[in-house]
């Protein structure tokens, strides 16, 4: 049975047809395709203006993206068939990438599969669903995952904004199987515990790999400060690969609870130091003590979630930078990312410079990384390459 269709107005097909998945509402001709007549999660063929057809999208008529493509073909059947297909895909990459089974599995577009990840902890997965598309045919997609990977456990994590805007619940729930008392990964040979269930979006962030490593590398006799520290994904590394000191601060007392348990189960405890501030507020006392770091790593989250909140964000991540270059000790090494995708590489290259100056350091960049090869990047959708690290050398000025 054909999928009923959904006109784009006169020239609203060029994105698509260079590759990307999204269509806007403001680019369907609500003429010809009145959105009322649509029911969220509903499967629909996209048409150009044209009448030429340019694929099947599952459709949400109260979101500002309404569309998102799921094939180049009109008519797809969403079954079990078509989400083992794309599970399969993604398996194999990452079987290829990756000797233990800790890795991001599924990252939306960029494996086909818009609204949907799914991070592998093992045998236990946890699946974050942000679409109403997705949500419709969640059933199949648990189905295709518990065939292929034979999980011990699949907890949906649903405790994002995302699904608000989608008009879907965020009632996080384990749906499958029976969720082990210890959930337990291995990154860059340093043992960890994960929270999924509590735990920040998925409980761990797959992305900062290459980076991460690339800091333990560094650490070694030095005197290491990680702000936003979560779990001790960049700290607890950096102690074992010998830090004289790794100091984690977080506002989360139940992240740094967890990163203290993460530094036991290394052994690195007793050079490590777990502090709950506001960040923002460590660094002004931090400046006024006069104390320095070897190392400072700042991966704050994302302080521009939306377009429109550039300026403050942009402001916010100033202020972090100028700040910790303030407690950078001579000739040391500052570690600056960002996750924000509206903030781009040029934006935190500017606030680097910018900032390098205003305090009279001379400030080069070394190395530069971004997200792991567990999320690929789709060369028509901008939005999967999100991530931006900058490795810089600091000196006294020049």
């Amino acid at each position: 049975m054909a999928h009923p269709e959904i006109f784009l107005k006169n020239h609203e097909d060029k994105r698509l047809r260079q590759g990307h998945l999204w269509v806007f509402s403001n680019e369907v001709d609500s003429k010809r395709s009145p959105l009322e007549h649509y029911q969220a999660g509903q499967l629909v063929n996209i048409t150009g203006n044209d009448g030429k057809a340019l694929g099947t999208a599952y459709f949400n008529p109260n979101t500002l993206i309404c569309g998102r493509l799921l094939s180049r073909k009109s008519n797809l059947k969403c079954d079990l068939r078509f989400f083992k297909n794309r599970i399969s895909n993604a398996l194999a990459l990452r079987e290829k990438l990756f000797p233990k089974p800790f890795y991001r599995l599924i990252f939306g577009e960029s494996d086909g599969l818009p609204g949907l990840v799914v991070d592998r902890f093992g045998q236990v997965l946890a699946v974050q669903i942000t679409t109403a598309g997705i949500e419709q045919h969640k059933n199949i997609l648990i189905e295709a995952l518990i065939e292929l990977i034979a999980p011990v456990c699949i907890v949906l994590k649903n405790d994002n904004s995302q699904r608000e805007l989608e008009g879907l619940g965020t009632e996080s729930e384990i749906i499958y199987g029976q969720l082990p008392a210890e959930v337990n990964i291995e990154e860059n040979n340093t043992q960890f515990q994960v929270d999924i269930i509590n735990g920040q979006k998925t409980g761990w962030f797959y992305d900062h790999r290459i980076s991460r490593a690339r800091l333990a590398s560094l650490a070694p006799n030095k005197r290491v400060l990680d702000l936003f520290s979560y779990t001790g994904a960049w700290g607890v590394p950096a102690a074992l690969n010998g830090a004289q000191e790794v100091v984690c601060v977080d506002a989360s007392e139940s992240a740094l609870n967890l990163a203290l348990l993460n530094a036991k189960i290394n052994k690195v405890d007793q050079r490590m130091q777990f502090i709950r501030s506001d960040v923002f507020e460590f660094l002004k006392h931090a400046r006024l003590e006069n104390e320095h770091f070897d190392v400072i790593v700042l991966d704050p989250p994302a302080l521009v979630k939306r377009k429109k909140d550039f300026k403050q964000g942009y402001e916010a991540y100033r202020r972090l930078n100028d700040l910790a270059l303030q407690v950078l000790s001579p000739n040391g090494l500052l570690i600056s990312a960002s996750c924000s995708y509206h903030l781009s590489p040029t934006n935190l290259h500017e606030i680097l410079r910018a900032s390098a100056r205003h305090i009279d350091r001379h400030l080069v960049f070394f190395d530069q990384t971004g997200q792991g090869p567990d999320h690929p990047v789709h060369p028509g959708i901008p939005e999967t390459h999100y991530l931006k690290t900058f490795f810089c050398a600091v000196s006294p000025s020049l």
